[in-house]
């Protein structure tokens, strides 16, 4: 039995120089990631259920200008359901390798997709 070639995907917001960073490099390496704008694309709940899964808190960025605008409520509220009304307060990139999640262009990332 063959097995499907595994698929990556990266999650970013086009306009994040890091999200641009990451995915040159993992195209000069080779890869041809599909590419997930959570923006204009979106992040099904489940994804971002499955990303906080792995990440835990780490997920929100708490440097991104929305977050500084949420009143305290909204920063209590559950980071799922708060990504999934504010995609762009998700830590970005998130690198599905197809066995792996990554988050952030970290060097732990780029050792291992590179």
């Amino acid at each position: 039995m063959t097995r499907a070639p595994r698929i990556m995907r990266i999650f970013l917001l086009k306009t994040c120089d890091t999200c641009r960073k990451a995915l040159k490099a993992l195209r000069d390496a080779g890869h041809d990631p599909e590419v997930v704008d959570i923006r204009a694309d979106g992040i099904p709940q489940a994804e971002i259920a499955r990303f906080h899964a792995e990440f835990g808190n780490r997920l929100v960025n708490r440097s991104a200008r929305i977050w500084r605008d949420l009143d305290d409520a909204e920063r209590a509220e559950d980071p799922v359901t708060l990504i999934g009304r504010h995609p762009t307060l998700m830590k970005r990139p998130v690198i599905d390798d197809g066995a792996t999640l990554h988050l952030g262009w970290t060097e732990e990332a780029r050792a291992a997709l590179l």
